[in-house]
């Protein structure tokens, strides 16, 4: 599968970004959002299940939301009340996640090329 994230920018802390990631299939069991910051380890943001249930990590819970638009095969990742912290290379992947481990990066086989969110102080 292919995935092309766009959506990504620079925006004040306490701003809001919309990032999309368009897929060329929806046969997956899981779609999801990781971020990776300069020097530091991938971490996972959310994501979203066939049967639609959804997965936030801590750090973004009641900030983000994660939703599918299952006719166009694309993801959206609506993050509001944005911090300097949450500045990083956002990525979307696709997998066959186990479900207990939905935060697992190695549960999902195919990644898009990232898309730069940069939140300024």
């Amino acid at each position: 599968v292919q995935l092309q994230a766009s959506g990504g920018g620079l925006v004040q802390a306490g701003g809001s970004l919309r990032l999309t990631c368009a897929a060329s299939t929806g046969s997956f069991r899981g779609y999801g959002w990781f971020r990776q910051a300069p020097g530091k380890e991938r971490e996972f943001v959310a994501a979203i299940l066939s049967d639609g249930r959804r997965y936030y990590s801590d750090s973004v819970k009641g900030r983000f939301t994660l939703s599918r638009d299952k006719a166009k095969n694309t993801l959206y990742l609506e993050m509001n009340s944005l911090k300097p912290e949450d500045t990083a290379v956002y990525m979307c992947a696709a997998g066959n996640p186990i479900i207990s481990s939905v935060s697992a990066s190695e549960g999902y086989r195919s990644w898009g090329q990232g898309t730069q969110v940069t939140v300024s102080s």
